[in-house]
């Protein structure tokens, strides 16, 4: 297989790019050039938002396949798969499950309703229109039949670019006692990130299409064996102090932000991060590892690079302040 991946240097794109060169596939990377790609890529630079930003891929392919990670502004994605469209086979686009109407229902499907007002021609307008957009415009060149979207929910793993996982297991290695949110059997739902860019490749080579949200089945993990996990890799030095969610609401902590990952029960945020249905998933190959081993290996990768997560400079940081947990568990 030959692939295109459009970035290809960061978390997502970048476990793309490993996964297919371990594959032996051929494989070039079209980025900016602010990082390196994984050594045996084939490196074209460019940057899309630029007028004659997208040059480089002029005279270049054809390729089996395109993957595009991109998250901002549709008409991106549109002029990069319109340029596309005639030197490659499929097009698959790292899309969203943000992408559904809110609040979607415990249990949603890829068939839910879908949020409204997006366009591939818009402008930045939110992250959910911007992905939708995204689709709208990959499907708009290639066509539904050559169009794959992975409709993502939360992702861990190593590469992290976000600070969700990197900030758990920098608190748990800090040790001491941790406010851990309750209730301890809370399940989650999250892909790691290598098990995304396996399906994708697998799901690219069979010739799949259309939307899948690509998450693990609801339960895959727990709050509690996250979280466990995280402080035994990181040397079993922290405390977990765990809290009932009113306690921690109380307190004035906002979930998935300053709690990264944790949202509380029986909330449409719970709902739509952590209870989406992933039949089609898992009916078309993905497989997901033990929430200990994306754990393990993120804290390796993060401790090779000095304990300091990299930061997508569109994303604001994640964690909870130091004075606010100790207020918090002081009660």
């Amino acid at each position: 297989m030959r692939l295109l991946t459009l970035g290809g240097t960061e978390f997502v794109g970048r476990a793309v790019v490993e996964a297919a060169l371990a594959r032996g596939w051929d494989v070039t990377v079209f980025h900016r050039g602010r990082h390196a790609p994984p050594a045996g890529a084939r490196s074209l630079h460019g940057d899309r938002t630029d007028p004659d930003g997208l040059a480089a891929l002029t005279a270049e392919g054809p390729w089996d396949a395109v993957v595009d990670t991109w998250s901002a502004a549709p008409p991106a994605v549109r002029d990069a798969a319109r340029l596309l469209r005639d030197r490659a086979g499929r097009y698959a686009y790292v899309s969203s499950c943000s992408v559904y109407a809110w609040p979607p229902a415990a249990g949603y499907t890829e068939d839910a309703p879908l949020v409204d007002g997006a366009s591939p021609h818009a402008d930045a307008t939110d992250y959910a229109r911007d992905k939708r957009g995204g689709e709208l415009a990959a499907e708009e060149a290639f066509g539904a039949d050559r169009t794959l979207l992975v409709r993502c929910g939360l992702i861990l793993g190593p590469y992290e670019n976000i600070g969700r996982l990197p900030w758990w297991l920098n608190r748990t290695a800090r040790g001491g006692p941790v406010l851990a949110p309750g209730p301890r059997e809370l399940p989650l739902q999250y892909v790691d990130v290598r098990d995304l860019a396996a399906w994708t490749l697998d799901a690219l080579a069979a010739g799949l299409s259309g939307p899948c949200n690509l998450i693990s089945p609801s339960g895959h993990a727990t709050t509690a064996e996250l979280l466990e996990a995280c402080a035994a890799v990181t040397g079993g030095a922290a405390e977990l102090r765990w809290t009932d969610p009113a306690a921690v609401l109380a307190a004035g902590i906002q979930p998935w932000t300053q709690l990264p990952v944790w949202v509380p029960p029986d909330s449409e945020l719970h709902a739509a991060l952590h209870r989406a249905d992933v039949s089609r998933a898992l009916a078309t190959g993905l497989r997901c590892r033990p929430v200990r081993e994306t754990v393990a290996d993120t804290w390796h990768w993060l401790r090779g690079i000095g304990g300091t997560a990299p930061q997508r400079p569109d994303r604001p940081p994640v964690g909870l302040d130091p004075e606010l947990e100790a207020k918090a568990l002081a009660g």
